[in-house]
């Protein structure tokens, strides 16, 4: 049987020659995994959050897509607006709220290009189209003659990759910008810190039997259990009780008394907006933002003595860890040459910037300007914050003609910025020569989906999921700046701004339809 012993001896060399390529084939992909890895691993975090994004956004859209076709339901969704405790808020609630009437999850996009990329096949950074100057003007004048916007409209809309202004109407102009002074204090607090800076929470010696609880000026400090499942957790003061107790049973202590110390920050901590349940007294000792209901963001109820609180219930989780605190705690200066003996650490100023942008955390927002104060050595003050913010600014080389920073947060009507100002803050932060400002553009809230923007851009498909902005909205105020990739796959960046609106519901919406209209355009 010659022929059977041929194809016999055929298949045994076939076999062997298959299982030898897929070994290799399998060592090949192992080394590129490998490398992979080393390279992420490598890879700076700010590079890291880019990269991140980009796959989120994708991935989101697809996702999105798929259950807008499988099921309609109720789209959860909220916004917080920030009012003068004597103002109603525009709709008559205040805090998160959610749609009456369930809708269709909006369709994004199912891929957005990576901050200051190419459009999908184009060759080289910026190598999609750009929108021309007369495109935009078409596309958007109309709309910004809205009778929904208050008699003051100015906007601005820039290139990225040619970092230029491709639109503008009375960007010059300086107006109350709301909240969208954020990326203000964003950018100065992540110029002069650095996106890896952390805030501690310190206790020190302060006699043989006495210690002082010390405030950094963490307003995301918990006394919560941390939360199963998060991948990075806020300092927590049971972490430094559990840290305190263990270095005080080392020094055979377990009767001590306790004082806590502010004086990291000077000056007035009332917002001059008054008690308000958009804002805590600006301590640099508090935990959970001094809310006294079990939310982590939004408006809530607030302590009026944030720093006494924290310190009784630190006194109290001491207890329960076999120390005993001698009297009330009571205010205190740390020692000049302090014996530290337990410490916790924030977030990175990177991750706070996100959240402050996210959920236009007031809290934090005063937190990060005057922490910038203390790194421009400023008095922690709303004065002194304002002042290294400007300062901040400036070296960046930012147009800060008729600005005016009297907050972090943009509750006080008293801010003016430009819109010029606003977009070339998002250009600086979406620039690659700048990656330690990307935060600033990560933590955007996506329009439809996350944060303040997740109740807008209902039926406008074009802007939903592309748009990412920052919100702002006193009485009578309405702004939006963001980023946008608009239908050529080039990065824009947006600044829109309106004062002496009567309509808030009418304004946001003739807001969200400039944005959308970008997203949509060409524009050449």
């Amino acid at each position: 049987m010659p022929e059977t012993g041929k194809w016999q001896v055929r298949w045994q060399s076939a076999a062997r020659s298959a299982r030898s390529a897929t070994r290799a084939a399998v060592r090949t992909a192992q080394t590129a995994v490998d490398a992979t890895r080393q390279a992420w691993q490598a890879t700076p975090r700010h590079t890291q959050q880019t990269w991140r994004l980009t796959a989120v956004s994708a991935a989101t859209g697809l996702a999105v897509a798929i259950v807008a076709v499988a099921a309609s339901g109720p789209w959860d969704s909220g916004q917080r607006t920030a009012e003068r405790a004597e103002a109603a808020v525009m709709d008559g609630a205040s805090g998160e709220h959610h749609a009456p009437d369930p809708r269709p999850a909006p369709s994004a996009p199912p891929v957005l290009p990576a901050l200051g990329g190419p459009a999908p096949g184009a060759a080289g950074r910026g190598a999609a189209p750009a929108p021309t100057d007369a495109g935009l003007a078409d596309a958007l004048a109309p709309l910004l003659k809205d009778p929904a916007l208050g008699p003051l409209r100015t906007a601005s809309v820039l290139d990225v990759a040619a970092g230029r202004e491709v639109f503008g109407e009375g960007q010059g102009k300086a107006a109350t910008p709301a909240s969208t002074v954020k990326l203000a204090t964003a950018v100065a607090a992540l110029s002069a810190l650095g996106p890896d800076h952390r805030i501690d929470t310190t206790v020190v010696m302060a006699g043989k039997k006495r210690i002082v609880l010390v405030g950094g000026g963490d307003p995301t400090l918990t006394a919560r259990a941390p939360r199963p499942g998060a991948e990075e957790q806020p300092a927590n003061l049971r972490t430094l009780a559990d840290a305190t107790a263990r270095a005080l049973k080392k020094r055979h202590l377990t009767k001590i008394s306790l004082g806590y110390d502010t004086s990291a920050y000077s000056g007035p901590g009332r917002h001059p907006i008054g008690p308000n349940e958009n804002i805590a007294p600006v301590t640099a000792l508090m935990t959970d933002e001094a809310r006294l209901d079990d939310s982590d963001h939004g408006t809530a109820p607030r302590d009026p003595d944030p720093a006494r609180t924290a310190a009784g219930t630190f006194a109290d989780l001491l207890h329960d860890r076999g120390i005993t605190v001698d009297g009330d705690p009571g205010g205190a200066k740390a020692p000049k040459k302090p014996d530290r003996i337990a410490a916790v650490h924030s977030l990175p100023l990177s991750a706070l910037v996100e959240r402050m942008l996210t959920y236009s955390d007031n809290d934090i927002a005063e937190a990060l300007a005057r922490q910038t104060a203390l790194a421009s050595r400023q008095p922690a003050s709303f004065a002194g914050a304002g002042k290294a913010v400007r300062t901040a600014l400036q070296r960046e080389h930012l147009p800060l003609s008729g600005a005016v920073f009297e907050d972090g947060s943009g509750l006080d009507r008293d801010d003016k910025v430009t819109a010029a100002l606003l977009s070339r803050l998002l250009l600086h932060a979406s620039s690659p020569d700048h990656p330690a400002l990307r935060p600033v553009v990560t933590g955007l809230p996506v329009a439809a989906f996350t944060g303040t923007l997740s109740n807008r851009y209902r039926g406008q498909s074009a802007g939903a999921g592309a748009v990412r902005a920052k919100t702002g909205t006193l009485t009578g105020v309405n702004t939006l700046a963001g980023t946008v990739v608009d239908a050529d796959g080039r990065l824009l960046v947006f600044s829109f701004m309106t004062t002496g609106t009567t309509d808030p519901q009418g304004a946001q919406t003739a807001l969200d339809k400039l944005a959308s209209a970008v997203a949509n355009c060409g524009c050449r």
